[in-house]
């Protein structure tokens, strides 16, 4: 597998994440589809509330990511927004989030999809973008309002939320890249036509040919190509589609519980989708110290992988407490039925 680096080292110069405080309790769905008090995936997940969207979720999180890396928007070269719920079928998010951060109008501004990976390709496309001195910083997103039909398994997990990251030298850095790779094949798992409000997942295709293959072929070919093994890192994130697949494939990997516990929101806050994997980031730089090592591996359904190591630098001491941390929005949260969910979300259309 090619290593990916820029000719030029890049970094985190900021970050920041957003967390609606509104959360339906799993065991809310299973009483209103199946009666049942049996196993549940997850215990809640958080939910969009009715003023609230992928940009504004978005703005949230790169609000706080400017606030920790205190730079002037207009030196941000690029504006990047990787969802698969953006508010807008025909118009970019990406402006919209430029304009109210004061980035416009010399900026490049795009939206990005790939299931749940557009935030990491994001952020790949930035540390290019930098390394290759097109711009000095450059802005990468993953934010989700995420769908699922009413009584499909989804339901459980598909939740609202999103991370915000800027990219920028790596003397100015946080925390350092020390490289990237992707693998990708064409797994028809999960999908949506551009017609369908909900989307459709092939069920027998979600686990061994998806997502434990393209993780565990990402993350082993990775850390070969780096001379690394798991226990050469001090933390491990890995998307989040439910509890049980991060954990396996973490172990899978190598890791022990204690270096992937961390940036494991799945069971309080959902699957958040494009912000899956790098929400779990920000919880792990929210409590990094210099010198710690990260390494994050994202999944997108169709399907492919992406990951990426990180190196936390001196920079990061005093930064973190500069804006809310995850935890503090999983903390702030307000317990809703699945009738408010029902009418949050727009699951009963009256037209």
């Amino acid at each position: 597998m090619p290593l990916m680096k820029p000719s030029a080292e890049t970094g985190i110069v900021g970050y920041g994440s957003y967390i609606p405080k509104y959360r339906l309790p799993a065991k809310e769905v299973a009483r209103v589809w199946t009666g049942s008090n049996g196993e549940l995936p997850i215990k809640e997940k958080a939910v969009a509330g009715p003023d609230e969207d992928t940009l504004t979720i978005a703005l949230e999180a790169t609000r706080n990511a400017l606030a920790r890396a205190r730079i002037n928007p207009q030196e941000i070269g690029a504006v990047w927004v990787g969802s698969e719920s953006h508010p807008y079928a025909v118009k970019p998010t990406s402006t919209i989030l430029a304009e109210a951060i004061g980035a416009t109008p010399y900026t490049q501004a795009a939206d990005w999809q790939f299931a749940c990976k557009a935030g990491t390709e994001t952020m790949q496309a930035a540390i290019g973008f930098v390394g290759s001195g097109m711009a000095h910083y450059a802005l990468g997103v993953g934010a989700d309002t995420a769908q699922g039909r009413p009584g499909d398994a989804l339901e459980y997990t598909a939740a609202s939320g999103g991370a915000a990251y800027l990219i920028g030298p790596a003397a100015e850095s946080l925390a350092i890249f020390e490289g990237s790779s992707s693998y990708v094949t064409d797994t028809p798992d999960f999908w949506r036509r551009p017609t369908t409000h909900y989307p459709s997942h092939g069920q027998r295709f979600t686990g061994e040919p998806a997502y434990f293959h393209h993780v565990i072929s990402a993350g082993q070919e990775f850390m070969s190509a780096l001379g690394r093994t798991a226990k050469d890192f001090d933390y491990v994130v890995l998307h989040q589609p439910n509890k049980k697949f991060p954990e396996r494939a973490a172990a899978m990997l190598g890791f022990e519980k204690a270096q992937w516990v961390t940036g494991l929101l799945v069971p309080i806050v959902g699957n958040t989708y494009a912000g899956a994997s790098i929400l779990g980031l920000t919880a792990v730089l929210d409590i990094a110290k210099p010198g710690d090592k990260i390494l994050c591996i994202s999944f997108g359904s169709g399907a492919g992988s992406d990951a990426f190591s990180l190196r936390v630098t001196d920079q990061i001491t005093g930064k973190q407490s500069l804006a809310p941390t995850t935890q503090t929005y999983i903390n702030r949260r307000v317990e809703i039925d699945y009738a408010t969910y029902t009418r949050y979300r727009q699951k009963l259309q009256m037209h």
